[in-house]
């Protein structure tokens, strides 16, 4: 007699989980559902259910991955790349405070990266290079506290280096490189101690020695980085004795830039050092050549 009232406690359970599983997943639904409208036919059409985790029937979305988190599923991961998204970047995005990656690379993206970025607490990779985001880099994504990985490369991006970059201390790759930044390097950058790859190649900066202050003394103070582009930019004056004390210095690109003067001995009794590009600057004659250093 007491089975039949058993299995309906356990069905009105299970209805009653089911029910709190999928409004967990709502909020996400509803940013994933106004990002469809962006995306191209064949991710569309990968893109199909209700439910962008996976029903047991229907697989996740394609580019979408889910983690548990207590008793609802909720959405992680978001790598819809190389497939034509047009527009601007999808503000939705932000509202899935639970992102952990977020890749919308090499896409045709416009306009500039909504302040809203900034309430992704959970972001640790963030990956737009390769579109035509342009204007300044909004100083909310010196939020993403736990961020390691910033890529946004190859756009448009103009204005100075937010110096709020500074305020991410898990930061470990930051390529910055192909857009048309202006200024100088923010020497608070210095204090990006898990840094281990830093590309501003290509871009406007300058740089040298300004009232005093060497406007690129933060390379010095970052002693973890072990690659530095400087390439293609307008940086000038001599290059600090300095940045050959880096312990962990591998690679160093300096060329095409304004620098002067002699290329300091040091660099060339650096013991790690493996490649330094020197050329297209304003050295003076006597410069040691390519692999005379060790």
């Amino acid at each position: 007699m007491s089975r039949p009232w058993a299995v309906s406690v356990i069905c009105i359970f299970f209805l009653l989980h089911c029910v709190a599983h999928s409004k967990t997943l709502k909020r996400d639904v509803k940013a994933l559902n106004e990002i469809k409208s962006l995306l191209g036919w064949r991710v569309v059409y990968a893109w199909v259910g209700d439910d962008p985790c996976g029903d047991g029937d229907l697989p996740p979305w394609a580019g979408v991955k889910c983690s548990t988190m207590g008793d609802y599923r909720v959405v992680t991961d978001l790598e819809v790349f190389a497939v034509s998204i047009i527009g601007p970047f999808p503000t939705a995005v932000t509202n899935m405070l639970d992102l952990t990656r977020l890749d919308l690379h090499n896409n045709k993206l416009t306009g500039p990266i909504p302040p809203q970025i900034g309430r992704l607490k959970r972001l640790r990779v963030l990956n737009l290079r390769w579109n035509k985001l342009q204007d300044i880099i909004p100083p909310e994504i010196g939020e993403l506290k736990q961020l390691t990985q910033l890529y946004l490369s190859f756009n448009n991006f103009k204005g100075e280096i937010p110096k709020e970059l500074a305020n991410l201390p898990e930061l470990r790759y930051l390529y910055l490189h192909e857009n048309c930044f202006t200024g100088r390097i923010p020497p608070d950058l210095g204090t990006l101690q898990n840094l281990l790859h830093l590309d501003v190649g290509n871009n406007h900066l300058v740089g040298g020695y300004y009232k005093g202050v060497d406007s690129i003394h933060f390379l010095v103070c970052s002693e973890a980085i072990l690659q530095k582009y400087l390439l293609y930019n307008k940086m000038s004056g001599p290059i600090p004795t300095a940045l050959a004390s880096i312990p962990g210095l591998t690679h160093l690109y300096v060329d095409n830039n304004q620098f002067s003067g002699r290329i300091p001995d040091a660099f060339y009794k650096h013991p790690f050092l493996k490649e330094m590009y020197t050329e297209g600057n304003g050295f003076r004659a006597g410069v040691k050549p390519v692999g005379a250093h060790k």
